[in-house]
């Protein structure tokens, strides 16, 4: 495969990745555009198993929505309703919320991962009474909760600072931030998909100040729509430029665009070869965060498996009532048990690794 790469002109990357020298935006750029995928995926394979060896991350979570009512207006959305009342608007009370938690009183679940749309008719205090009453029904439960995009929305609606609703919800019991709102940073792309919520800047400014209070975040890129490579490239360089700054990123996770029931239908997905170069790319970039996301609900469970020899070591978790992904097209189960995630770990080949959000090892399964 060396030889394969040499010849495909890239063997000054090569030598970089095992100098353990940073890629340049140049190099990213030639790993996307390069018709040589079998061995960016083999090198990106290499730099995966000296991190983590055989190991594959996955955690027992549970996916919360509590309100798809959002001002904002993305085209790639087929989750979100402009107004309570529209078809398909919906928006729980907090005792809904606790009671789907209270139903999995005899599951050894570590997170709940929870995002919303952005409501414009909810005080602020019913955030504050969600996390107050997940810790109140499971009190050592980790709090995911909440993207960028609502935090920056929040702040702007209810009139305070980014910092002061990250410091309220904090003390009402939220542990982390998720990864999901970044789309592409580009401000070319983010005018045409997503003019009317928070800009990359934003988004980017919110993990710093979440990072500065301490908390852990994840980020997200979705890709396979309008965007170019070199903005894809763009996207991840200002990740590790954050993660450079404070640290405080603990994995990556590219989502593919689904394109139906939402006003890009007409676009067609990432292909197979796409999602996988596209992990292996990150993998390789980012040399200073630690774990690449293949998320299977995004991916499909056959190509998220695949992704595990394209850089990928974390397979997400359980997710359980996930909608999203699910209303914008996605086949892939409602749920995964974690005996499940571990047949489709072995069956990869690779060994499964139960964490907890922030990859302190919870179980290692058994063979």
């Amino acid at each position: 495969m060396r030889e394969r790469l040499r010849a495909a002109g890239l063997a000054d990357i090569v030598e970089k990745v095992e100098a353990r020298e940073r890629l340049t935006f140049d190099d990213g750029v030639r790993l996307f555009e390069t018709p040589e995928f079998l061995g960016v995926g083999w090198l990106a394979n290499r730099e995966r198993e000296r991190r983590h060896g055989a190991k594959t991350y996955f955690n027992h979570n549970l996916r919360l929505e509590a309100t798809n009512v959002c001002e904002a207006s993305c085209l790639f959305c087929s989750f979100a309703r402009l107004k309570e009342g529209m078809a398909g608007a919906h928006t729980a009370s907090v005792e809904q919320i606790l009671d789907r938690l209270r139903a999995r009183a005899g599951e050894p679940l570590t997170e709940v991962h929870m995002v919303n749309g952005l409501h414009p008719e909810l005080p602020f205090s019913y955030y504050l009474d969600l996390l107050r009453g997940l810790k109140g029904v499971r009190p050592g439960i980790h709090l995911k909760c909440f993207t960028a995009v609502e935090i920056a929305f929040f702040a702007d609606h209810y009139g305070k600072t980014d910092r002061q609703v990250l410091e309220e919800l904090r003390a009402a019991g939220l542990d982390s931030l998720p990864g999901g709102g970044a789309e592409i940073f580009a401000p070319r792309v983010r005018k045409k998909i997503s003019y009317d919520k928070c800009d990359g800047d934003r988004y980017l400014s919110v993990h710093r100040t979440a990072h500065a209070l301490g908390m852990r975040t994840n980020m997200t890129m979705l890709y396979g729509h309008i965007e170019t490579l070199a903005e894809r490239v763009d996207h991840i360089l200002q990740v590790r430029a954050i993660q450079d700054e404070t640290g405080g990123l603990q994995a990556f996770i590219p989502l593919a665009f689904h394109p139906d029931n939402n006003q890009m239908r007409k676009l067609p997905a990432p292909t197979a070869t796409d999602t996988l170069r596209t992990h292996a790319v990150a993998r390789l970039l980012l040399d200073n965060v630690d774990h690449i996301k293949a998320y299977w609900i995004s991916t499909s469970v056959e190509l998220a498996q695949t992704a595990l020899w394209f850089g990928a070591d974390d397979l997400d978790g359980t997710v359980q009532e996930e909608t999203i992904y699910h209303m914008a097209g996605s086949t892939t189960p409602a749920a995964l048990s974690t005996d499940q995630i571990e047949r489709i770990i072995r069956d990869a080949g690779r060994e499964p690794i139960e964490r907890d959000t922030l990859y302190n090892v919870v179980r290692v399964p058994a063979a």
